[in-house]
């Protein structure tokens, strides 16, 4: 019997296409994660208030590599919808699994702020600018859609059990955060006026929108740490998820304290550079207070045998985002201290990303990655 079949007109069937790609079947949303932590490290490299020699050709090659990869994993969870109905479904009723649709809106923005910041050296700035205006507002709808359509599922279909809050819960409420650390870079872009007070406003509204929900999970995910104890080993890397909001809202106030004076009139223009201080350096304390206890967290979980998974990715683009926030502070502040902090994030964060690309690599080419998860042991009767 022939394992592929074909239709009459000799095209190949959906069956026949379902046994050549069955990899696919569990290619989850995680997988945008590996294009949220690799255009991250060109933005964030781009951010540093230093000059290092060869870090703009670094970047620029890591934002094309950026680039790549989203195609490839854009086409590939098109295929996972087209030719596994059923089992994209099962992810979104999946309490561990639906969160992380969030990733398709950040790896969107990231990619786009990528080209606007560094990929302009290479396709030009008007090309640049329409790309990252694109990439924008897929991601920032997509985005925006994740934040409510998730909650939603967990109060009507998942149902959590009380105590079992985990840090990947915050995804889909970060990504309009996201939105709006990256769309000042698109408000000089537009014309004077309405158009630019409007993005503006935007930006700051979806940064209140996520802080706020921020602040409603977080105290859910610390109590689950107090009471339950520490997270499986192979979660212990998603502690840090929680430092995303943390650098990406300063880096947010930061961005749009930028893009203000030539948007809004004064005294807000002036308004939004205080605050930018005023919240940013509070913040990024406490940032580095979780960075210090997920690290100690991570340290220990090593040493019991953690093993590598894709919740690796969760050292990159949350470490990214306090590079970013650290720039920025150091631009506004003048303060050396957060320019020696932004370069050691930054060389954290290019650590992390080697390691996690090197890891996912070697699990791609072993297979180990794309297998469906293995069922539970049966006990002897």
């Amino acid at each position: 019997m022939a394992i592929f079949m074909r239709t009459e007109t000799g095209t190949p069937s959906p069956r026949t296409v379902l046994h050549r790609l069955p990899a696919l079947r569990h290619l989850g949303p995680n997988w945008y994660a590996t294009v949220m932590g690799t255009a991250v490290v060109a933005t964030a490299g781009a951010a540093l208030p230093v000059e290092i020699p060869g870090l703009r050709a670094f970047c620029l090659a890591v934002w094309a590599l950026s680039a790549v990869l989203l195609v490839v994993v854009l086409t590939a969870r098109a295929g996972h919808w087209l030719l596994h109905r059923d089992q994209a479904r099962a992810h979104l009723l999946d309490l561990s699994v639906a969160p992380f649709h969030g990733c398709l809106s950040m790896a969107l923005l990231a990619v786009g702020a990528g080209t606007l910041v560094v990929g302009r050296d290479v396709i030009g700035h008007p090309a640049a600018v329409a790309v990252d205006a694109v990439l924008f507002t897929a991601g920032t709808v997509t985005g925006l859609t994740a934040a409510v359509v998730i909650p939603y599922l967990m109060v009507v279909r998942h149902r959590p059990a009380h105590g079992t809050a985990s840090p990947v819960w915050l995804l889909p409420l970060v990504a309009p955060m996201v939105s709006a650390a990256v769309g000042p870079l698109l408000v000089p872009e537009l014309p004077p006026g309405q158009a630019r007070e409007a993005l503006l406003l935007a930006c700051y509204a979806m940064f209140g929108l996520s802080l706020l929900a921020t602040l409603v999970v977080l105290p859910l995910v610390f109590a689950r740490l107090v009471h339950q104890g520490p997270l499986p080993l192979a979660l212990t890397p998603t502690l840090f998820l929680v430092l995303g909001p943390l650098g990406q809202s300063t880096t947010a106030v930061n961005q749009l304290a930028d893009a203000a004076p030539g948007a809004i009139a004064a005294p807000y223009a002036s308004a939004f550079g205080a605050f930018a201080v005023l919240y940013g350096v509070p913040v990024m304390g406490f940032a580095l207070l979780w960075l210090a206890l997920s690290a100690a967290m991570v340290v220990r979980a090593v040493r019991r045998g953690m093993g590598f998974t894709m919740t690796w990715w969760g050292f990159t683009f949350p470490v990214g985002t306090c590079v970013t926030g650290a720039a920025g502070l150091a631009g506004h502040t003048g303060l050396d201290a957060f320019t020696w902090l932004a370069v050691a994030l930054y060389a954290l964060l290019v650590t992390a990303w080697a390691v996690a690309g090197a890891r996912t690599l070697s699990g791609l080419f072993s297979g180990v990655l794309l297998a469906g998860p293995r069922p539970l042991p049966v006990p002897a009767a």
